[in-house]
């Protein structure tokens, strides 16, 4: 699951070699903070001509217009009919610089990377109700984020961002594959009340 994120400014110079375009929404993200459901976060999409850096509103409106779906589970997402097409036509990336989750004590935990680069998380857009909205993929949590929570984002690798935007076949292969293992940070991890 993935519910909370952080971005901020050095992802720009990061991926600045990958990008060939920059739409205006792009700089309705605001960097330097956490970015919660419903807020605008950047993507990484291809647009006919190259990859596009977006920005895009996280999560599509629930059901019955409560709530907002803000992830969908990669291994079911080709049978979800309100997921078909985005996933099909619109896949995105949208890179990170860590996320944020939590185990079953209510205590927030953070993944990154062990090399502290960007993290690419799959995902895939839509429009609805006239508004381009995006959702992450989810996959059953790896080695390093099992005791946490069982499940994490589908991540992929830098060589992997163009074929998953443009090679659907492709990125049907890589929504089984397992993510790498992370780096986690807790606030809340004691020190023994006892010499060593």
């Amino acid at each position: 699951m993935c519910s909370l994120f952080y971005i901020d400014e050095t992802i720009l110079q990061k991926i600045k070699p990958l990008v060939q375009e920059r739409d205006k929404n792009s700089e309705k993200v605001e960097p330097g903070h956490d970015i919660r459901p419903t807020q605008h976060a950047w993507i990484l999409e291809w647009n006919g001509k190259g990859i596009c850096l977006s920005g895009m509103k996280w999560g599509y409106p629930g059901i019955q217009k409560t709530g907002v779906l803000i992830n969908a589970r990669a291994e079911s997402v080709l049978e979800k009919r309100i997921f078909s097409d985005g996933i099909r036509h619109h896949r995105a990336i949208i890179p990170v610089k860590y996320f944020y989750e939590w185990n079953q004590q209510k205590e927030k935990n953070t993944f990154e990377r062990p090399d502290g680069q960007i993290l690419y998380l799959a995902g895939f857009f839509d429009i609805i109700d006239n508004e381009e909205r995006f959702v992450i993929l989810t996959t059953e949590a790896n080695e390093s984020m099992r005791h946490i929570h069982h499940r994490m984002p589908l991540i992929l690798e830098p060589e992997q961002i163009t074929d998953w935007l443009r090679d659907e076949k492709a990125a049907e292969k890589m929504l089984r594959q397992i993510p790498i293992e992370l780096k986690r940070k807790a606030d809340y991890e004691q020190m023994t009340l006892f010499p060593m």
